[in-house]
C-alpha cells in the first residue's frame, strides 16, 4: 500500500489533488479496492460548478468520483466472493441494511445511505477505495476495466428501463435526452427487445449518434414560438412527433414507456403527452425542480408516472450480464480518457460538452494514479 493522493473539491470551481490516508484497517466484512478507472458523472460537474444538489451540500472537502472499476488489493476475513487480485466494478453506495427499504430490495430508498461523492462522503478518484465487500462484482475476464466503471451509469438505465419501467420484449420506447444515460436507456432497451426505440433531443449529433449507436428514430423537437406557453409549445410538439413518427395512443405504434432523461420541463410535458394509454413515463434527469405539468393526459391514460433514484437490488448484476453476453457495447460511450494528473482538464471538457478539439463529449474516463488511459 502506497500513498493515496486524491482529486478533491475545496469549493466551487476551487479542486485540488491531496494526500489522503491511506485505508490499511478494513472491517471483514471490507474490501479495500486500488481504483483503475473512473467515469465522470453528470452529479459530479454540478458539484463542482454549484457545490450543491437540492440538499446536498458540500459542505467540507470533498473526493469527487463514484462510477469506478478496479483491483481488489485487501479482503476482509467475512469476504468470499472475490479475492486479491480480482477486476471489480463498484457500487458506490452501502447503506443500513436494517430498514424496512433496505430489506424490501429497494435500498436505494434508504435514509443512511452512504454513496460516495455525495456530501458530505467521500468518492472514489483515489488510488484506494475502501467499500463493502457485497457492492464489489467480479468482472468476467473479456471485460475491460473501463466497461467496470460504465457498469454505474447503465446500472441507471438498467433500473429506469427494466426494474421501474417493467420493459418487456416487443415494446416501444422514448427517450428525450441524448446525454450518457438516455443513450444507455435506449441500449438498454434494445437488449430486452425493443420493437421500436425513438430519441429526441435538440442537438442533431446526439441524435445521429443515438440512431447509429441502437439504431433509434431521431426526432429534433420544434423550435418554440415567442407567443404560446410552455405546455402550449409541448402539446403542439408531442403532436408533430406522433405524426412525423407514426405514434398512436393505443395499439401497437403507441409507446409503452417514456423516459426523461433530460430534466427539461417541455420534455417532460412532451413526455407525457407522447407516452400511449396506460403506459409509464420514468423521470432520470434531474433538471428544475418547479415545473409545470398537464394532468389531463397524466389522469385520462392513466399513466404511471414514477422517479428514478440510482439503482438497487439486481440492477448491478443485469447490467453486468447484458454486457458480457454482448447485447450492450459500453466501448462507443468512452469519447475521452485522461490522465490521473489531468483530471480538470476531464471536468471542464465534461461542462462543456466538447474537448479543447471540439470533439463532442459523451462519457470521459479518467484513469487511476500511475495508470495509462490507454491501459483500458
Amino acid at each position: 500500500m502506497s500513498n493515496n493522493p486524491s482529486f478533491v473539491l475545496r469549493a466551487i470551481e476551487n479542486v485540488a489533488y491531496e494526500e489522503r490516508p491511506v485505508p490499511n484497517s478494513i472491517a471483514d466484512t471490507e474490501v479495500i479496492v486500488a481504483i483503475k478507472k473512473t467515469g465522470i458523472c453528470g452529479s459530479d460537474v454540478h458539484y463542482y460548478v454549484h457545490g450543491k444538489i437540492g440538499e446536498f451540500i458540500v459542505k467540507e472537502p470533498m473526493v469527487l468520483g463514484h462510477e469506478s472499476a478496479g483491483v481488489i488489493t485487501k479482503v476482509g476475513a467475512k469476504v468470499k466472493h472475490v479475492k486479491v487480485g480480482d477486476k471489480v466494478a463498484v457500487e458506490p453506495g452501502s447503506t443500513c441494511r436494517v430498514c424496512s427499504f433496505c430489506k424490501s430490495g429497494k435500498y436505494n430508498l434508504c435514509p443512511d445511505i452512504v454513496f460516495a461523492a455525495t456530501p458530505p462522503y467521500d468518492g472514489t478518484l483515489a488510488r484506494y477505495y475502501c467499500v463493502l465487500g457485497d457492492l464489489t462484482y467480479p468482472l468476467p475476464e473479456h471485460l475491460t476495466l473501463e466497461d467496470g466503471a460504465m457498469m454505474e451509469p447503465l446500472s441507471v438505465g438498467v433500473h429506469s428501463v427494466s426494474n421501474l419501467g417493467n420493459f418487456k420484449f416487443g415494446q416501444s420506447i422514448a427517450v428525450f435526452g441524448c446525454g450518457p444515460v438516455g443513450l444507455l436507456c435506449m441500449a438498454v432497451a434494445k437488449a430486452l427487445g425493443a420493437r421500436r426505440i425513438f430519441a429526441a433531443d435538440i442537438v442533431p449529433s446526439r441524435l445521429e449518434f443515438a440512431k447509429t449507436y441502437v439504431g433509434a428514430i431521431p426526432y429534433q423537437p420544434l423550435s418554440p414560438s415567442g407567443d404560446e406557453s410552455k405546455l402550449q409549445y409541448s402539446k403542439r410538439n408531442a403532436d408533430n412527433m406522433k405524426k412525423t413518427l407514426g405514434i398512436d395512443d393505443l395499439g401497437p405504434n403507441a409507446v409503452d414507456l417514456a423516459i426523461d432523461a433530460s430534466g427539461a420541463e417541455v420534455s417532460i410535458q412532451t413526455a407525457l403527452y407522447i407516452v400511449g394509454t396506460g403506459g409509464t413515463l420514468v423521470q432520470v434527469g434531474m433538471g428544475n425542480p418547479n415545473i409545470q405539468i398537464d394532468l389531463s393526459p397524466l389522469m385520462t391514460k392513466e399513466v404511471a408516472y414514477k422517479g428514478s433514484f440510482r439503482y438497487t437490488h439486481g440492477d448491478y448484476p443485469l447490467a453486468i450480464s447484458l454486457v458480457a453476453q454482448g447485447k450492450i457495447d459500453l466501448k462507443p460511450l468512452v469519447t475521452h480518457r485522461y490522465n490521473f494528473n489531468d483530471a480538470i482538464a476531464a471536468f471542464k471538457a465534461t461542462r462543456a460538452g466538447k474537448s479543447e478539439d471540439g470533439k463532442d463529449v459523451i462519457k470521459a474516463i479518467i484513469s487511476g494514479p500511475d495508470v495509462s488511459p490507454n491501459d483500458m
